[in-house]
């Protein structure tokens, strides 16, 4: 691999030095050794992976978890400004349940600009590429925080609404697009634990949007405005970072067909020049999907040989949002007051519910390529059934036993714990693992409309089932868990430390156990189509 160090003295070309560099000093030229003999010895390989990892991350997942957080903070404020926004314009103060309306549309129009946004990934990452794709979606963003940024001095709530939708949208793209890229970027036996990092800038982010909504920072009266045209700083921190690194290879070579560049970018990526042997499994990939244009969204519900694949996407997407940790966050409040935290101390317990997620998240990230998906899967979906049981317990004899709101609020940290470890960012690596290149722009499209779908029925439904329901609001959720669990032993295959290949070849031996011959591949051509 080419190294190039310029010497404090006169440098001159010469290449009967080690790798081309260019130096006349000795000194450096021992430089040049030593780190030639670092790259070569893989000592500080994967540099550029883990800069592209961030690049990817700072502006894709956290994002997505850093808008859904803020929100929070400014919602008496926000109405506050509703109602005197509709003042100033007819003379009239909007009505108590109007207002609600108001703010009800504000939250819920996130979910649903996600909802498009996931649609739109899948296009995008098609016609644009991965990394290009991520880079453009920024502009949803900017137009946000402009939006945000002016809507008080406008004395305009449309504009807040119109913002939350363009964010949406924003986070939509990207929660669908960063796995992807990382996925397809990332050697096999890093696979997981890349792709994991998707769910560790997630919680990132929720917990920043927690900490910068505090009141002492910009969650006061005032600060608002800026609170929620922050979400301009990590967009802008993107745009300057990831233009510098390499796009996915497997899009490089398989969609476009560009061998050279493929090369250059897993040279970078990997930190060596020692990487045919990954480049002939790349190229054996591009056999198999031989003439084989990108797959519609549901003609993955067509094929017979996707079978297992849809089903784990969908029940366990699903049950990613059905599980009832999203809806913990909303109780915690409530609970934390029951266990006698101060009211004006309640955020602070809050930010350590995020603080819960993102520990877990990178202890997942750390043992996944050691256990493998289904023991994080199973392992997580069994504790938050445990957990989710003994809360409901509590709940009922809170009012028996004066430890009782003590032992709920723990278990609020448990179930968020026990759902960091495995369904919080397992679940994101599936549309990667179980579908070849011509399938996954369409399962993350798949993948992401269900979940924006659930996210925003969980939300709208909740409010009901705690009324309906009281003290078992989280039966429901607990027999998703066990459902997810189950699914997860005996259906979903282990992928770990497998190619894409290895992957394809069980899943097509699952799909049609009456065969004994594998998927027939047939000869190398390149995907140029980007019709969906």
């Amino acid at each position: 691999m080419r190294f190039h160090l310029l010497g404090h003295r006169g440098c001159c070309p010469n290449p009967a030095k080690p790798d081309g560099a260019v130096s006349s000093s000795p000194e450096c030229w021992t430089n040049v050794y030593v780190l030639d003999g670092l790259l070569r010895s893989g000592k500080i390989q994967g540099r550029v992976l883990f800069l592209t990892i961030c690049a990817a991350g700072i502006g894709g997942t956290f994002q997505f978890g850093y808008n859904l957080s803020i929100i929070n903070a400014p919602t008496l404020y926000i109405q506050e400004f509703t109602n005197e926004t509709w003042w100033a314009r007819t003379g009239w103060p909007l009505p108590d349940h109007l207002v609600l309306l108001v703010w009800s549309l504000i939250v819920s129009l996130y979910p649903l600009g996600g909802f498009f946004g996931a649609l739109l990934a899948g296009p995008l990452a098609i016609m644009l590429g991965r990394k290009t794709s991520l880079l453009v979606n920024n502009i949803f963003v900017v137009a946000a925080a402009i939006l945000f940024g002016f809507s008080r001095r406008a004395g305009s709530f449309e504009m807040i609404m119109l913002g939350r939708l363009l964010v949406g949208i924003s986070a939509g793209v990207s929660m669908n697009i960063q796995p992807m890229y990382l996925g397809e970027s990332a050697p096999k036996e890093l696979r997981g634990a890349v792709a994991m990092t998707s769910a560790i800038f997630t919680a990132l982010g929720i917990v920043m949007g927690q900490v910068v909504g505090l009141r002492e920072l910009l969650g006061g009266p005032q600060a608002w405005p800026l609170l929620l045209a922050s979400c301009l700083v990590p967009g802008v921190l993107q745009l300057a970072s990831l233009p510098l690194l390499p796009e996915s290879p497997r899009y490089l070579l398989i969609d476009r067909g560009d061998t050279a560049t493929c090369l250059a970018a897993l040279q970078r990526l990997r930190g060596t020049t020692e990487v045919m042997g990954e480049l002939a499994e790349l190229e054996e990939e591009r056999t198999a999907c031989q003439g084989r244009r990108a797959r519609r969204p549901w003609e993955l519900f067509q094929d017979g040989a996707l079978r297992r694949q849809v089903t784990s996407l969908v029940v366990l997407g699903s049950a990613m949002e059905l599980c009832g940790n999203d809806s913990i966050y909303a109780y915690a409040s409530f609970v934390f007051r029951e266990a006698g935290v101060p009211q004006e101390k309640v955020q602070y317990a809050i930010v350590g519910t995020g603080c819960c997620e993102l520990l877990t998240a990178f202890v997942s990230c750390v043992v996944i390529e050691r256990v493998g998906r289904r023991v994080l899967l199973v392992g997580g979906y069994c504790l938050m059934t445990c957990w989710g049981s003994v809360f409901t317990v509590a709940l009922c004899l809170q009012t028996s036993f004066p430890w009782m709101p003590y032992l709920a609020m723990s278990c609020i940290f448990a179930f968020i714990l026990s759902f960091g470890i495995g369904p919080a960012g397992v679940t994101g690596i599936l549309a990667t693992e179980l579908f070849d290149q011509t399938s996954r722009p369409a399962a993350y499209m798949v993948c992401g409309a269900l979940m924006w779908t659930m996210l925003f029925l969980v939300g709208l439904g909740f409010p009901f089932l705690m009324e309906g329901l009281s003290h078992f609001l989280y039966v429901p959720f607990i027999g998703v868990c066990v459902c997810a669990a189950i699914y997860t032993a005996f259906f979903l295959p282990e992928t770990k430390g497998k190619t894409f290949l290895e992957i394809a070849e069980e899943l097509h031996r699952l799909n049609f156990p009456r065969q004994s011959q594998g998927p027939t591949w047939r000869g190398p051509e390149v995907i140029r189509s980007t019709e969906l």
